[in-house]
């Protein structure tokens, strides 16, 4: 086994095995290779979620990082004035329905307590997956399956400057002068504040989902624990008839 391997392991054999694997590295004396071991850290149930996605799901992870190069393709060419908007509101839509696919895969994971993922935790894993799909640096990161801690895409563009810096400007400096807005540009904002709207309603619909899903299993926990209690009261029912019994046939015997 080597250090990459630990990351296709079940979450909870992870440490185990890598206190393994650096105390054979040491026994053969590879000390350097066992320092680098000792260092690795165990993923996160988000992350671990996205590793199993990475290598059990190749096809699908591929299509989904294809679906990402064409949707920056699509809005490069729409803000340099060479793009149509439908074409960005198709390559969002592929972007979203290979991210929904993978999100579904990963709903049938397990934790190492042997749960299903909560709502929380797909909804980190969505977010790596849609980070890996629109950032170079973020796909190098998610590509090897070995990924320690979950991603965050922090959106397209520069970052907004921070209040106070040079950036936000000087006193009395003149404003730059403000470019018109194109038809197309509007029309990319007016699909962006769609896609926004899908995604809320999506999360609305997967909380929901979530919400009967655990209600349901609050029902069978309470229906489980009504059957226990009447087990419980005959038990105690019997018990009481036996020792009952046991001090008759005492008292026979004594008299």
């Amino acid at each position: 086994m080597d250090t990459n391997d630990l990351y296709g392991l079940p979450l909870e054999r992870f440490t185990e095995e890598r206190n393994a694997l650096v105390k054979e590295l040491r026994k053969q004396g590879q000390r350097e290779q066992a320092a680098k071991a000792s260092k690795l850290r165990k993923p996160s149930v988000a992350a671990w979620a996205v590793n199993q996605l990475v290598r059990t799901q190749r096809r699908e992870v591929a299509e989904l990082f294809r679906a990402g190069d064409a949707l920056q393709n699509a809005q490069a060419q729409l803000l340099a004035g060479r793009g149509k908007a439908g074409a960005l509101r198709a390559a969002v839509d592929a972007e979203r329905v290979a991210l929904d696919q993978l999100a579904q895969t990963a709903r049938g994971l397990l934790s190492s307590e042997g749960h299903e993922l909560t709502s929380a935790t797909l909804e980190r894993v969505s977010e790596t997956l849609h980070a890996a799909a629109l950032d170079a640096g973020a796909r190098a990161q998610v590509q090897g399956g070995c990924l320690a801690r979950e991603l965050r895409h922090v959106g397209l563009g520069e970052r907004a400057p921070a209040r106070g810096s040079r950036a936000a400007g000087r006193r009395g400096r003149r404003p730059a002068a403000t470019k018109p807005v194109s038809a197309d540009a509007r029309s990319a904002r007016r699909e962006s504040a769609h896609e926004a709207q899908a995604q809320a309603r999506r999360d609305a619909e997967r909380a929901a989902r979530d919400l009967r899903d655990a209600q349901a299993r609050r029902d069978r926990a309470a229906a489980a624990l009504h059957d226990a209690e009447v087990l419980l009261s005959s038990a105690r029912e019997q018990a009481a008839q036996a020792r009952r019994k046991l001090k008759e046939v005492q008292r026979g015997i004594e008299g």
